[in-house]
């Protein structure tokens, strides 16, 4: 990863200036992803910006915590699998000749 630089971010009206070693085209999207969620609030009736932020991270960090929580599932998933086709493929394999 690179040195971190300096980032300047527009954000529902306002500027944040930070420090990081992500690209700023990254960031964007990440600051954009975040307003196109608050603008989804807005269209549907929340009107206080700051509750409509709130709304949109709690929203956001739910579907983190979801596919956190997906993928913990379909890790467990497959090494259960992997596991059973390992037994099937022990018990289909010929067993060497003992000495």
């Amino acid at each position: 990863m690179s040195e971190p630089r300096r980032v300047e971010l527009q954000l529902l009206g306002q500027t944040l200036v930070l420090r990081s070693a992500e690209s700023p085209e990254y960031l964007r999207s990440l600051a954009a992803y975040l307003e196109e969620r608050v603008a989804e609030l807005k269209r549907s009736g929340v009107k206080d910006p700051q509750a409509a932020l709130a709304l949109a991270a709690l929203d956001i960090i739910d579907e983190l915590f979801r596919a956190r929580s997906d993928k913990g599932r379909a890790e467990g998933d497959l090494g259960a699998r992997l596991g059973a086709l390992a037994t099937l493929l022990e018990r289909a394999t010929p067993k060497p000749p003992e000495r």
